[in-house]
């Protein structure tokens, strides 16, 4: 098979890890802006189990792709193929927890300029997930016709989307990540 998914790293979401809201001196209290500091690290530490699956399943892919191309047996390949899909399927619901801690945000009396860049992220995050449902659903292709005899347009057509997808989100992280630098009084990088 010619075809990779053509995505970025995951740069997006390492740029949330990467991102702590200021003022977080008393992770555990009660104020709004405490619980605003929470969720935002809640949502990191599921962020980098997202990252960890997320690589390990791109890792799978690319060996099972690069057998593929060297002419091994494709049908040889399907554990490989099922367990890259396993583990974006896994690496997807950290994710999805990650949007769900940062929900929490917008109810909190903190600075609008907080919800606003928790609203981003939570965005961001939406696109990359939709983009990951079509990537399993590319795989579950695989998963039936790992040397793409019988699929082909349908697994270029799906790697079109996925592609977009991907885009998508990179240019939401990178909204969320203009507004943190117009606002670095309340939201810094640490």
């Amino acid at each position: 098979m010619t075809y990779m998914i053509n995505r970025l790293a995951p740069v997006g979401v390492i740029l949330l890890s990467a991102i702590v809201l200021a003022g977080c001196s008393a992770i555990f209290g009660n104020t709004p802006r405490q619980q605003a500091d929470q969720a935002i690290s809640n949502a990191n530490e599921s962020i980098s189990e997202h990252n960890r699956l997320f690589d390990k399943a791109r890792a799978t892919y690319a060996d099972v792709k690069q057998k593929i191309a060297a002419g091994d047996d494709p049908s040889k390949e399907k554990g490989n193929i099922t367990g890259a899909k396993n583990d974006l399927e896994a690496a997807r619901s950290h994710l999805q927890d990650a949007r769900e801690a940062l929900a929490p945000v917008d109810g909190l009396d903190v600075d609008p300029a907080v919800k606003r860049y928790a609203s981003l992220l939570s965005e961001a995050m939406q696109d990359q997930l939709d983009a990951e449902a079509k990537e399993i659903e590319f795989y579950g292709i695989l998963e039936q016709d790992p040397a793409l005899k019988n699929s082909r347009e349908k697994a270029l057509d799906l790697l079109s989307k996925v592609s977009d997808g991907y885009k998508k989100a990179g240019k939401a992280y990178g909204q969320a990540q203009d507004f943190a630098n117009a606002h670095p009084k309340l939201i810094k990088a640490s």
